[in-house]
């Protein structure tokens, strides 16, 4: 059963409509589920389909390829020598297709390119000298893969054939808290909100791990056994799944790393001392396939310059990853029922909750009822230039063209929040530091998003609006 995904359905079933051939590369990060989506969106009937081969030679890749062509047409085939003898095999075949459109079908694109193999001038050929070409415009090429660096090198910002070839492009992003819970609901998972809540805090709305949950453990239970256990399914995860998006994968995790260290994220001149590198093209180009593939933002500070902009990691798998399974023997699967009432625990499970808030601020502007306002999400810091001065961040910021800003706490919390005096008191010099310093004239809203609501108290009252885990849950208008 295929959930959420309506607008990446609509896409793509939108590609059998157009009266020009179709070229649609669909990506995302490892496990998000793009073969699943693209195979029920058209009821796994292709012209043609193939899948290339985890690293194996071209000998292989070409053998597999022609099992395919033979799937498709129902004939014996050679084995093709090279690529543009293969592309040119796939032509013959769809030539004796029938139906109103073709649709092709090429899964993991960047295993077929292996050394030396013209893959990837042999598919411009194709696309360029043949589907293109046909008289009746009847070919919907969708390529997919992971590999984030392949796909943006060879695909996004090819200057060769391909240039400016695609029609269409589709992000597989992970699921919401709303999608997880109708994925629980199927699964007969029976999880409570604020259960759904902290696995997202730990896996994110990736489909592949929330399928490996087992209905007969408790959430602590599951995550000990996939994270922690001996032979773990989850155990190597982290390495696994920066090695199949990124070309030598190094760069990418020395970045990554850098970042876990630093919740507010770092300038780009704080990473480069960070990781030990000089300012160079290619560090940008390592931060924009972060970005695509959602392990990372980039946003700027409220009043600060472009130049300026902050890089924070906000993927809760790697996060989760650096705060317990980097320097943990994967051996012991009660590891994670024993940190649960930790201050280790605590202190992550605050982050953790931002970070998920940061996923969701749609649902965030829709409970507040600025879904249809102008808006820009900020984070803010000061440092004190002096003694006297006080210091101050602020991780979320609304700031409305209806002349209010809204500043958000984030607080986890297993009841209602409890507001302090000492709280409130912080809260109300962050509001002084932050008029003073950037000479705001909107109005200050304090807004508090948490997970069961505010217990009132003779504190609470400084809230103008209140924003629970239910309002995360609602389904993006």
């Amino acid at each position: 059963m295929l959930i959420g995904r309506r607008e990446e359905q609509l896409t793509l079933r939108n590609l059998l409509e157009k009266d020009e051939p179709q070229f649609c590369a669909v990506y995302g990060r490892r496990r998000v589920g793009k073969t699943y989506l693209i195979r029920e969106t058209f009821n796994y009937q292709f012209a043609f389909q193939h899948t290339g081969y985890a690293n194996a030679p071209m000998a292989k890749q070409l053998s597999g390829f022609r099992n395919s062509l033979q799937a498709a047409s129902g004939k014996r085939i050679k084995v093709p020598r090279t690529w543009f003898e293969a592309f040119h095999l796939l032509g013959e075949v769809l030539e004796e297709t029938k139906g109103r459109k073709k649709v092709v079908f090429l899964d993991e694109l960047s295993w077929m390119d292996t050394p030396k193999s013209n893959f990837v001038t042999a598919l411009e050929h194709f696309w360029n000298s043949w589907a293109t070409a046909r008289r009746e415009k009847d070919i919907v090429l969708i390529v997919c893969g992971s590999s984030t660096s392949w796909i943006t090198k060879k695909i996004f910002r090819n200057r060769g054939g391909l240039h400016n070839r695609l029609t269409e492009r589709i992000h597989l992003a992970p699921f919401n808290l709303a999608e997880c819970e109708r994925y629980a609901e199927v699964s007969g998972l029976n999880m409570s909100r604020k259960e759904i809540a902290e696995a997202y805090m730990i896996m994110g709305g990736v489909p592949f791990y929330w399928s490996l949950l087992e209905r007969q453990y408790s959430l602590a239970q599951n995550i000990g056994r996939l994270f922690f256990g001996k032979e773990g399914k989850l155990c190597n995860e982290f390495n696994d799944l920066y090695a199949s998006l990124f070309e030598n994968v190094e760069p990418y995790l020395a970045i990554v790393e850098a970042l876990g260290e630093k919740k507010i994220g770092m300038t780009r001149l704080e990473l480069e001392k960070a990781i030990g590198k000089s300012s160079s093209g290619t560090l940008t180009k390592r931060l924009e396939e972060l970005e695509m593939s959602g392990f990372i933002r980039s946003y700027n500070c409220l009043g600060k310059r472009e130049r300026q902009t902050l890089y924070q990691l906000i993927d809760p798998f790697s996060l989760f990853y650096f705060s317990f399974m980097k320097n943990t023997r994967k051996s012991d699967k009660y590891f994670w029922t024993s940190k649960l009432d930790s201050p280790t625990h605590s202190t992550w499970a605050g982050l953790a909750f931002e970070r998920l808030c940061l996923w969701h601020i749609p649902q965030i502007k829709q409970a507040l009822g600025i879904a249809g306002v102008a808006s820009g999400v900020y984070s803010w810091t000061y440092q004190p230039k002096s003694k006297d001065e006080e210091g101050t961040q602020i991780d979320l910021l609304i700031d409305r063209n209806d002349q209010v800003i809204n500043l958000c706490e984030m607080k986890f919390s297993s009841k209602e929040y409890l507001m302090t005096e000492k709280e409130e008191e912080r809260l109300r010099r962050k509001r002084v530091v932050f008029e003073d310093v950037t000479k705001t004239r909107k109005a200050i809203h304090y807004t508090l998003v948490t997970t069961y609501g505010l217990k009132h108290t003779a504190y609470s009252s400084i809230f103008q609006h209140v924003i629970t885990l239910d309002d995360l849950f609602r389904e993006e208008i």
